[in-house]
């Protein structure tokens, strides 16, 4: 312990938003400093890792039969131990590349869903520790966006989050510095990669792989009828023929294909106000609905979920950077990091 703590005074105490898309990492007095996708490439002949991040997000439906390109995070629950703990350990090394640290043992604070189970916490934090960490805290990914967004956590008010990733969609309603009432949905940006690729399918005959979704999702997807009509090129393979084939498809198109999914976050967001105490309904009411994570992104998804709620909603500042950035945060208020942490095996003193 002693051994570690000395360490720690030559280590750069970090906050990681540990997604199931992208992984991004906040270093103290320093900012974000790495924004990459959550993919590590592997070669499965010897179990080495040829790529992590960027670099291994290129070879997605790309690799020989003895290189595959995973995503070791699943709904934002880490399915694939070893891997995450290489990639935690690829992105704590990269952080101390710069300066001379011998054997980096940071103090972490690691964002995570609400819904995960003790099991799940304790995999975090293992993982995190193998991978260099001397301390880790827990923050449930809410709580981490509201503070990033210098939400009033800590009054008696409502404040309601709605944060939107690659797996997972999380609604949460936080009060004195608490989460009042919640509701996590497993639709969220993957799943509207996913509605993509079936309408694809199921119109045109056309199959498209994921990334290719995505690029369309994010140049034409909208949630609302827009100003300007917006077209792109959907390439694939043509399932009658197996051929290449390309088509153009309109930003209505998208929207036809988005419709379930942005249903399913509105009538959930909805749910979840049933389920709130009438004086945080009122605040909310007032304040607002706040969205973060990529999702938030979504073209006019904030004016589809205040039509439906009758609440104003607004998309925060960097929505994708919210909750590293609430992490960050916490690594400058220990006080307040003791009171919200979910879950860690910190020391007794910090």
């Amino acid at each position: 312990m002693i051994f570690d703590r000395i360490l720690g005074r030559f280590s750069q105490d970090i906050g990681i938003d540990l997604g199931t898309a992208n992984t991004l990492v906040y270093v103290k007095d320093k900012g974000i400093v790495i924004n990459e996708p959550s993919v590590v490439a592997i070669n499965i002949r010897n179990d080495q890792i040829l790529a992590v991040g960027d670099e291994a997000r290129k070879m997605i439906g790309k690799t020989p039969g003895h290189i595959t390109a995973i995503r070791p995070l699943v709904d934002g629950v880490i399915s694939d131990f070893e891997v995450t703990e290489k990639m935690l350990k690829y992105f704590i090394d990269k952080t101390h590349r710069e300066g001379f640290y011998l054997l980096p043992r940071p103090r972490v604070v690691i964002g995570i869903p609400l819904d995960v189970t003790e099991v799940e916490k304790k995999a975090v934090e293992d993982a995190a520790i193998s991978a260099g960490a001397r301390e880790v805290y827990l923050v449930e990914e809410s709580m981490a966006a509201a503070i990033g967004c210098r939400l009033p956590i800590e009054d008696a008010l409502g404040n309601m989050v709605v944060d939107i990733g690659g797996g997972t969609t999380e609604i949460s309603v936080i009060s004195l510095g608490g989460i009042v009432t919640w509701k996590t949905i497993k639709i969220a940006g993957d799943e509207m990669n996913k509605n993509i690729i079936q309408y694809a399918r199921n119109k045109f005959n056309l199959l498209l792989g994921e990334r290719v979704a995505e690029n369309i999702k994010m140049k034409v997807g909208s949630a609302v009828e827009l100003k300007q009509p917006l077209e792109t090129q959907m390439r694939g393979r043509d399932l009658v023929s197996g051929l290449p084939k390309e088509i153009i498809v309109s930003d209505e198109q998208i929207r036809e294909a988005l419709v379930k999914s942005i249903r399913s976050i509105t009538d959930n967001i909805k749910a979840t106000l049933e389920i709130t105490p009438p004086e945080l309904v009122a605040d909310i009411y007032e304040r607002g609905i706040l969205l973060t994570g990529g999702g938030a992104l979504l073209k006019g998804l904030d004016k589809a979920i205040s039509r439906a709620t009758q609440i104003p909603v607004y998309v925060a500042d960097d929505p994708l950077t919210a909750v590293v950035r609430g992490t960050g945060y916490l690594l400058d208020d220990l006080d307040l990091l003791k009171k919200i942490t979910s879950s860690a095996s910190q020391e007794d003193e910090l």
